[in-house]
């Protein structure tokens, strides 16, 4: 059980630290200073400025994705709302749709228990989706003050918007509640201030081929299902990426959606497509065109706790497959 012990860890600890630190804002600090989980970054062309965000909440812009100043808080979430006075906030996403921006965020209320499984008590989280005029905020609640199932704990949503323009929050269910995390999509509103019906299953962690986990002695799939971002190659494939682990190791893999839809069948690359150790991965174009893949490094330190660093990738998705090559270093 070492790795699903050491992500129980991360899921406890790390945001909890990195949302309640308050943090001066700085300036001229380079990406590989920032300590940052799930780091998800918005090229704004309107501003000519890259936005970054992730767990924790906050956000951090650069012109040139080597200095970045940061943090900042941008999110006015209702505190009497589900989510409580002070949520943890995880893998924030922010995306521009039509003429605005929107903050696709886990909050998770630490006050509140919705379920036991296996004698662990399972927080009251979800993802959620908050608006606002400008890519560096505010960000405010919408219409709908759920969007998600209440009884079931939901994790890293992100949009999708498919070619007949309908809008979607991919997201996972947790594998804390299942045993074997999902991945699934639910219907959003036009104007994505709430969803529309259930949400449908894509896949589940164990379908991958290679997550891998020891538990009673015995090798399987990982329970673990995290980071979805949907994508198009030039060739018009529909892809997925999305994380898990292989034993200790965070572990960014794929898929592909056989049918060109988000309704799949997803069909699991057989390897991962980065080094060990990298996940939570986003694509984006730079303002010069080239396509590059934001994840974060992972690794153990001495008093257990993760270090997780913003790291940039070379990606060539000129094919029916996306190829990911050197490290991009701005």
């Amino acid at each position: 059980m070492k790795t699903v012990k050491c992500f129980f860890i991360f899921l406890v600890i790390g945001p909890t630290l990195a949302f309640a630190q308050k943090q001066e804002v700085r300036d001229s600090i380079l990406l590989d200073s920032i300590r940052l989980s799930d780091p998800f970054i918005l090229a704004d062309k309107p501003s000519k400025t890259y936005y970054m965000t992730g767990t924790g909440g906050k956000l951090w812009k650069s012109k040139d994705l080597a200095y970045w100043t940061g943090p900042f808080n941008i999110v006015e979430h209702d505190t009497a709302s589900w989510m409580g006075k002070d949520p943890m906030i995880w893998a924030a996403e922010i995306h521009q749709y039509k003429d605005q921006y929107y903050y696709f965020a886990t909050f998770t209320n630490q006050e509140v228990f919705i379920d036991t499984v296996k004698g662990r008590p399972i927080n009251r989280r979800a993802s959620h989706v908050l608006v606002s005029d400008k890519p560096d905020g505010p960000y405010k609640p919408m219409a709908d003050t759920t969007y998600l199932p209440p009884e079931k704990p939901t994790l890293d949503g992100t949009l999708w918007v498919s070619n007949d323009h309908t809008p979607y929050m991919i997201y996972c269910h947790e594998w804390l509640q299942n045993l074997d995390g999902t991945m699934e999509k639910i219907e959003l509103k036009p104007d994505l201030s709430g969803s529309i019906g259930e949400g449908e299953i894509l896949f589940r962690a164990s379908d991958s081929p290679w997550s891998r986990d020891k538990r009673d002695g015995k090798i399987m799939p990982n329970m673990v299902t995290d980071g979805p971002f949907v994508f198009r190659t030039q060739t018009g494939k529909l892809g997925m990426l999305w994380t898990s682990w292989i034993y200790g190791d965070y572990t960014q893999g794929i898929a592909y959606s056989e049918s060109g839809t988000i309704d799949g069948p997803w069909i699991q690359e057989k390897e991962p497509i980065t080094p060990p150790n990298y996940g939570h991965g986003m694509l984006f174009k730079t303002f010069d065109g080239q396509l590059l893949m934001s994840l974060h490094s992972h690794r153990v330190g001495a008093n257990g706790n993760y270090i997780r660093h913003p790291k940039l990738f070379r990606v060539d998705d000129s094919g029916d497959k996306i190829i990911v090559g050197k490290p991009f270093n701005p």
